[in-house]
């Protein structure tokens, strides 16, 4: 579950794409419901008691999502209740009278599922398999914890130090930190200055009676919009819709508006935070209207022109100029009248005043002067993209509707497109004007003006009056219903070679709005070759895109917007990946801007130094994170590579040492050395021109070799030491425990499958394996924990290992909850029935992943480097699992795992945990006259 801190400004720029249904006839239309409108593809009908219900189908994809939206956040929240909406969202996953435990359910229907709280909204969620009897079991679970979810206090008692866990994981990040103390003192009143989480006191103090009264107020029918996205029959949803929900009364209570406006601001206010930590951070936040508003769209412009990497005037300013490491920006869609946040991270060796002083500068002078035509075109051109490339995914509108509906009302999101298409660069130049004042600024102190120059943040529009005759643009027609079973896959896909050794394969099928998804994956060298070179490795992969003979950074992310077209480059060991999203029509141009860094790239000096101050800065944020130096010291304790070695596992200040010491030439003797195509693989799944990729491709890659060889180098399992170690990390209320262990088994070993659900049941399910269960469910002592079980497709070596965040004071119930856990698997076994919801789970699951064509890219991209797999690996393991017994599981688990071998890796401020416990623990009475 989410508080929403994670949103940034692309994921609530909500995607919507088009799509083309037959709405149902007026008199078809159960009785007791009304229809209200349809807008490309989505048709609000209305029940009786008020709830409202937005059915969007989708059929070019198997699964279905179910979105239950609740008007209620934080700004909701009275004195005395911070976090209050976010703990309901907790304990209402903890049952309710027809499903007593969620968890569990959510797991055996193979759901990926969550809920999160804002600022305007609370929302639940579920994707699963498109199949009647999940949909039924859906709609009634919703409706069920609608009104009868239990509240109750014993699941209070043990939900709040969750909660309160969580609150504890963003108390880790000054950077999140600086953002809620910038906000605080930019709001005097407004609930918007206090962040969704709450306060760690209200979260412990808040009383049962005040949750359950809230639940009462807020979870009924007619403050809730109900969302059904993906494979479904309206007429037959819209039946069981009604069927689950109209028996609901609707509520005699009348909710009143919030009322609360936050002043104008009158003159520049500053904070200063003082924690532990690697780098400097500067933040700055400014007074905005509200998402109804007409200059929230224009706002989104300004916000790119500023933040665009390479473009943006702050970049330039602060990363080009090297007074800062990388900076971003957003502003959240709301109902009232919002912010705009900026943040530049700044390394030690920087000066934190110069980069203050430069952002302010550039939002006064962008106040002053109108940007570029370019600029805003440039801007409109990256955002509408982000929209349209969303808008193909009915999973994502569901659940990214959420935001609209608290900003006043989902239909919001098709007016926001249309401003966003109208902004011109006068436009852009009086919003920041009228907002980007001084006086509404929140970064440094006080200075006294004689003559104040304030904003007024206009109110919220009236939404009804605005959406009440949209229409929209013309809807867009769907795929095909695409059938994801193995079989149907490998049938489907083209698989050949070129000439100079490529593989590739290709699976052509008709999408939502064209789209396609396509993956490149380089390999090179061997162990001898790349010893001490991977770093080289990975900044050569990051530099293809930074500019090419004939194309700048710049050109190559402008002409790839223009195409709507995501292109990802991330590289490591021994391969480079090139991950595609795009469109068919835009395919062949995508391709040819790609190929040509990938054969031609220019590694300007530049680039490469911006490069480097990037990832210095990066690394060094994570020098004293619990969860970083946990994970790493863990891989290093498991993976005792030589120093050097392509699989060695560099420690922070190992990899800060020798990116200081990487040069530009050593970036361009690795591309010479290694960059080639003959054991190279191409993946392209979803809608597109089969000749033309395949000439594309062979035209730029058939042909390509390395100047070097490539030999896999084998992974390792060597015999380690079992060890527990310790890190002391200072002022981090968060710890880190990680536990791993590795033994011989490759992925098409016999007792795989077996292991698979064995760990799967111990840690891989939702919030019922048995460590949530114990360990959040139960103790309350961990937001999150887990394990996680992996083995390679060529090497016998195989990884098991589990993690959890906690407070450091509850070390010993955390520890000892975990290893009654593990012993108790590995004695006890698992029961049938625990085995048979595993397996329903797992499959589901499975069938979900198929569906995404990403997903697919990926999996056919790493199947072709493996000569002879193919999707009747995923149907042969999903019959083993389907034939596993208790025994089998149990035979495996004893087998594998002993929690006597575990290595185990601890990381948090223990000292300061310990001198707490210590405090609690009642002082010993002198002199009593009695004898020991």
């Amino acid at each position: 579950m989410s508080t929403g801190l994670q949103i940034t400004r692309r994921l609530l720029i909500v995607a919507l794409w088009l799509f083309s249904i037959s709405t149902l006839p007026a008199q078809k239309l159960p009785e007791g419901i009304t229809k209200v409108t349809s807008v490309e593809g989505i048709t609000e009908y209305q029940l009786k008691n008020g709830l409202r219900v937005l059915l969007f189908p989708d059929p070019s994809k198997p699964t279905i999502t179910v979105n239950m939206t609740y008007l209620v956040g934080s700004r909701h929240e009275g004195l005395g209740e911070t976090g209050m909406a976010h703990l309901l969202e907790h304990l209402v996953f903890k049952g309710s009278t027809r499903h007593p435990n969620i968890p569990q359910e959510l797991t055996e229907h193979g759901c990926r599922p969550n809920g999160t709280t804002w600022y305007d909204r609370t929302n639940y969620f579920e994707t699963f398999s498109a199949t009647e009897d999940n949909l039924k079991w859906a709609l009634d679970l919703e409706s069920d914890r609608m009104i009868n979810s239990f509240i109750a206090k014993k699941d209070l008692e043990t939900e709040f130090t969750v909660v309160r866990n969580e609150f504890e994981m963003g108390e880790n990040s000054p950077q999140y930190v600086l953002m809620n103390r910038i906000l605080s003192t930019a709001y005097l009143w407004h609930n918007y200055g206090k962040a969704t989480i709450g306060s760690k006191e209200d979260i412990e103090r808040v009383p049962i009676e005040n949750l359950q009264a809230f639940y009462r107020k807020y979870y009924q029918p007619d403050n809730a919009i109900l969302l059904v996205a993906g494979k479904f029959d309206e007429a037959q949803t819209l039946s069981l819709i009604n069927q689950y929900f109209s028996p609901i009364a609707r509520p005699t209570r009348v909710l009143q508006p919030t009322h609360t406006v936050e002043p104008v601001q009158d003159g520049e206010r500053f904070v200063s935070l003082r924690r532990v930590g690697d780098t400097q951070g500067v933040g700055v936040a400014y007074h905005t209207p509200a998402a109804a508003h007409p200059d929230y769209a224009v706002l989104d412009v300004v916000l790119d022109v500023l933040t665009n990497e390479p473009s943006g005037r702050l970049y330039k300013a602060l990363v080009e100029s090297k007074k800062a490491a990388y900076q971003w920006g957003w502003s959240p869609s709301l109902h009232d009248p919002a912010f705009a946040y900026f943040f530049a991270e700044v390394r030690k060796e920087q000066s934190v005043d110069s980069a203050r002083l430069a952002m302010v500068n550039t939002f006064d002078e962008l106040a002053r002067k109108a940007p570029t035509e370019e600029e805003v075109e440039r801007a409109k051109t990256k955002l509408l993209s982000d929209i349209d490339l969303l808008f193909k995914n009915t999973d994502r509108i569901g659940l990214q509707l959420s935001e609209w509906m608290g900003a006043g009302d989902w239909r919001l999101v098709f007016l926001y497109r249309d401003r966003l298409r109208n902004v011109t660069a006068s436009d852009v130049q009086r919003v920041a004007a009228t907002y980007f004042k001084p006086s509404n600024r929140t970064v440094g102190v006080f200075i006294p003006e004689q003559n104040p120059d304030r904003t007024e943040v206009p109110a919220t529009p009236d939404v009804q009056a605005l959406v009440k005759d949209y229409k929209g643009d013309k809807a867009v027609a769907a795929g095909e219903a695409f059938d994801v079973s193995p079989a149907n896959i490998d049938a489907r896909t083209k698989l050949g070679q070129e000439s100079n050794g490529l593989r590739f394969a290709l699976l052509p099928k008709s999408t939502r709005g064209g789209s396609v998804n396509a993956q490149i994956r380089l390999r090179y060298g061997d162990e001898k070759s790349l010893m001490n070179r991977t770093l080289a490795g990975s900044l050569t992969a990051s530099m293809l895109e930074r500019g090419t003979r004939t194309r700048t950074y710049q050109q190559i992310k402008d002409e790839l917007d223009k195409l709507k077209t995501r292109a990802y480059v991330y590289g490591g060991g021994q391969e480079v990946n090139i991950q595609i999203e795009t469109s068919k029509e835009n395919l062949p141009a995508a391709l040819t801007i790609i190929m040509d860094y990938l054969r031609n790239p220019s590694f300007p000096e530049s680039e490469f130094e911006k490069l480097k101050q990037e990832r210095l800065a990066q690394i060094e944020a994570q020098k004293q994170e619990p969860d970083a130096l946990a994970f790493n010291t863990a891989e290093r304790l498991l993976n005792p590579y030589p120093k050097g070695h392509v699989w060695y596992v560099r420690t922070f200040d190992e990899e800060i040492d020798e990116l200081k010491a990487l040069r530009l030439d050593d970036i361009k003797q690795f591309y010479k050395d290694f960059y080639g195509a003959q054991h190279g693989v191409v993946s392209v799944v979803g809608d597109f021109d089969e000749p033309i990729v395949r000439k594309t491709v062979k035209n730029a890659l058939g042909t390509w070799k390395a100047a070097r060889p490539f030999v896999r180098v084998p992974l390792q399992l060597t015999s380690t030491t079992t060890k527990t170690e310790t890190i002391q990390t200072n002022d981090k209320a968060n710890a880190m425990f990680v536990t791993g262990m590795k033994f011989p088994m490759r992925d098409d070993d016999p007792e795989y499958p077996a292991l698979y659900m064995a760990n799967f049941i111990l840690g891989g399910g939702f919030l019922n394996s048995r460590l949530a269960t114990r360990i959040r469910q139960k103790e309350g002592v961990s937001y999150g924990v887990g394990s996680y079980m992996y083995a390679d497709d060529n090497d016998n070596v195989a990884n098991f290992g589990s993690y959890a965040i906690y407070n450091p004071e509850n070390s010993e119930r955390l520890e000892k909850a975990y290893q009654e856990e593990l012993v108790k698997l590995v004695t006890d076994g698992v029961s049938d029935a625990e085995l048979k919801a595993a397996k329903s789970a797992v499959l589901q699951s499975r069938q979900v992943t198929r569906s995404e064509d990403g997903s697919l890219a990926g999996k056919w991209a790493q199947y072709l480097t493996k000569p002879g797999r193919t999707f009747a690996y995923d149907a042969d393991f999903d019959k083993k699992i389907s034939a596993l017994t208790p025994e089998q599981v149990n035979a495996a688990a004893k087998k594998y795992i002993d929690y006597g071998k575990l290595t185990i890796v601890k990381a948090g401020d223990f000292e300061k945990a310990a001198k707490k416990l210590a405090e609690k623990q009642p002082a010993a009475t002198v002199g009593d006259g009695k004898k020991n």
